[in-house]
């Protein structure tokens, strides 16, 4: 999942591709480069971020959403949003995905968006809001907590008309957890593949692979492959990522490796 971030101040490319135009041919360098989906966000989710307002975001995402599908891009087009009708408005345009970080508690409604279109949802885990996420995030067992919250998503998404399989999961790495809490979940991720989804991991330049390895944002490549290899040992099948081509060469070798 290649990420297209069309908003000003998203922690690494922020105001890289601010116009229709830079994010398609963003856009199309990363299908080029392997990425199967293209994942359309219009409102950064960095810890400390301000909320966008609908009509802002519409106005950043949904000429993104048409330019690609009237390209023909060739890959699948998730949108991160939050709001209804942004959804609405995305899913009327051509995506495939909606991907929520609130998992449905800021506008339920999505629910039944996505179920009239037949399009696929992301549900993720997520402490407060990003702009409150990282402040002193605590869990008497991480893994454990974030099972429970993403089986009761599941069964709220589907109870108002979503098939199960067309959901997938995300533990929300870095989203109101500690560098701690973040290689928890990686290590104990067959717990939360048991929930019967597949597993999307969210690594990609993160702060905790800095606090880790002491790299700035844009020197985190290495941190990056090296935990969403082992996610993908322990079972994660989509990779949201902004760097697409090592990401591939990596998971090429590893599934090569792994298989018996």
């Amino acid at each position: 999942m290649g990420i297209v971030n069309v908003t000003p101040d998203s922690f690494s490319d922020g105001g890289d591709y601010l116009d229709a135009q830079s994010a398609l041919e963003h856009s199309l360098e990363l299908v080029r480069e392997g990425a199967s989906i293209l994942d359309v966000g219009g409102e950064s989710t960095r810890p400390g971020a301000e909320p966008v307002s609908l009509l802002e975001e519409c106005r950043r995402v949904i000429p993104v959403v048409e330019s690609l599908v009237a390209a023909g891009v060739g890959a699948r087009i998730s949108v991160d949003t939050s709001k209804a009708e942004v959804a609405q408005r995305a899913l009327a345009a051509g995506a495939a995905t909606i991907n929520d970080v609130t998992a449905l508690r800021a506008a339920p409604e999505i629910a039944e968006l996505v179920a009239a279109a037949g399009a696929q949802l992301c549900l993720m885990h997520m402490v407060g809001t990003p702009r409150t996420m990282q402040q002193n995030p605590h869990y008497e067992d991480v893994v454990s907590e974030v099972k429970s919250f993403l089986e009761e998503r599941i069964a709220f998404a589907t109870s108002h008309g979503v098939a199960e399989q067309r959901i997938i999961l995300d533990p929300g790495i870095g989203f109101g957890k500690t560098v701690e809490h973040n290689l928890e979940l990686i290590r104990r991720l067959p717990e939360l593949l048991a929930l019967g989804r597949p597993l999307l991991i969210g690594t990609s330049r993160k702060s905790f692979l800095g606090q880790l390895t002491g790299r700035d944002v844009n020197d985190r490549i290495p941190a990056t492959l090296a935990i969403n290899v082992l996610a993908y040992e322990r079972g994660a099948t989509i990779f949201r990522v902004h760097d697409v081509a090592p990401m591939v060469d990596a998971l090429t070798v590893a599934a090569a490796t792994l298989a018996p």
